[in-house]
């Protein structure tokens, strides 16, 4: 539907701008008429683009707990045959976050101007997913809005759980990798100039083991300023380019590339994938398109793409199990459960239980991450102490003999 922007003034003369969707023109002018806005000006136009905002680079993002107790609220009072712009409007008053304030009484906003929920909450990415949407829009073509948002109370206490097993798990590798770097830090600043200084006065040829943590410790020392200025430029670099489309999407292959944390990662996702598919298989929604919504869904641009994939191969006439087969990313196991599903007609309940499957696997590899993590903690540390122990104590041997030849 087209969006118009318009300004008018209401029944107190105060000047409104703002945009709304519209069949046309006139139909504009007539929405605002019934809302008791005087039209001054309409024009057709197109949505704010979303850019590049430095100031959503440091913005904290709604927590899930909070998206979770947002859509149990709303379940509740949807169930209930409160009014949804009573609802929202009275969510909006009661939260006590910033962002998920201003953003609910936004999204009021524009239902009084005439937009579905989910068309307005699609215009605050940072507070509603792409899955969020999605769901949301399902639930109000299906007339089914209150099961949607259970089910979204749902996924979310679900990923809550997910994302606190792995903080659990990643708890003891990131403080070994901390105090692997407060030791070097220490030692660049405090130890090794040290030595450097007494190296020096001795006059012995240092091996290359030395000369590297010598100049690493001169750099570090005299140009601190110009390093962690790097980091953070490269930090906001990677950021804006994460923005764009070829970035996200290689991006988030690499994620799913990474040891150990990459597979982990993608079974999440296909987890989320099938289970979403399901639902919206359930909702009556058309197998193409719910393939799609489930696909953009999942926020990650390099699945996507397999995964949409998939839906061409459906629209020119493959069955379910031939494309997922051709796309590659799901394994022997759930690609025999999504055949058998088409076979008995039963797809959404074997994708569910491809779902479950996949979150036991992500549940067990969580459980032995640190254990499998510790490996390569140890190879860390091990390799420190070996450039220490070559760069320190090499020369000091040689200076002893320095000094028996004296």
């Amino acid at each position: 539907m087209p969006i118009f922007n318009y300004r008018g003034r209401d029944s107190q003369g105060k000047m409104l701008r703002g945009q709304l969707d519209a069949a046309s023109q006139e139909a504009a002018a007539d929405i605002l008429m019934r809302q008791g806005v005087i039209p001054l000006d309409i024009r057709q136009g197109r949505a704010k683009s979303a850019g590049i905002d430095l100031k959503a680079l440091f913005q904290s993002s709604v927590p899930l707990d909070m998206l979770v107790i947002f859509c149990r609220q709303m379940f509740s009072l949807t169930k209930a045959g409160v009014p949804l712009l009573r609802s929202i409007n009275g969510l909006a008053q009661s939260s006590n976050h910033p962002l998920m304030k201003e953003t609910l009484e936004t999204v009021a906003a524009e239902l009084t101007n005439g937009r579905s929920l989910s068309s307005s909450m699609s215009q605050h990415p940072r507070v509603f997913s792409e899955l969020f949407v999605s769901m949301i829009h399902i639930g109000e073509n299906t007339g089914r809005l209150d099961d949607s948002l259970y089910q979204l109370a749902l996924y979310y206490e679900q990923e809550m759980e997910t994302r606190r097993r792995i903080k659990s798990a990643m708890r003891y590798p990131i403080f070994v990798l901390s105090a692997i770097m407060i030791a070097m830090t220490v030692l660049n600043i405090k130890v090794i100039p040290q030595f450097a200084s007494m190296f020096e006065r001795f006059g012995v040829e240092l091996p290359l083991p030395t000369r590297i943590l010598i100049g690493t410790s001169n750099f570090f020392v005299n140009y601190w300023p110009l390093m962690f200025g790097g980091f953070a430029v490269a930090w906001i670099g990677v950021r804006l380019w994460r923005n764009t489309a070829e970035g996200k999407e290689k991006w988030d292959g690499w994620r799913l590339k990474v040891p150990i944390i990459g597979n982990i990662v993608n079974r999440a996702q296909l987890s989320r994938f099938s289970r979403t598919f399901s639902l919206m298989i359930r909702a009556g929604v058309p197998l193409n398109q719910a393939l799609q919504m489930a696909a953009e869904a999942l926020g990650n641009r390099y699945l996507e793409k397999r995964l949409i994939e998939m839906k061409n191969g459906i629209e020119g006439g493959n069955s379910i199990s031939q494309t997922a087969t051709q796309s590659g990313v799901f394994t022997p196991l759930v690609l025999q459960m999504i055949a058998v599903g088409e076979e008995t007609g039963q797809v959404d309940e074997l994708l569910l239980e491809a779902s479950d499957f996949y979150d036991r696997e992500v549940d067990y590899d969580l459980k032995t991450l640190t254990a499998r993590i510790e490996p390569i903690l140890l190879a860390i540390v091990a390799a420190m102490v070996l450039v220490l122990a070559l760069g320190i104590f090499v020369p000091m041997w040689s200076m002893l003999d320095v000094a028996r030849g004296v």
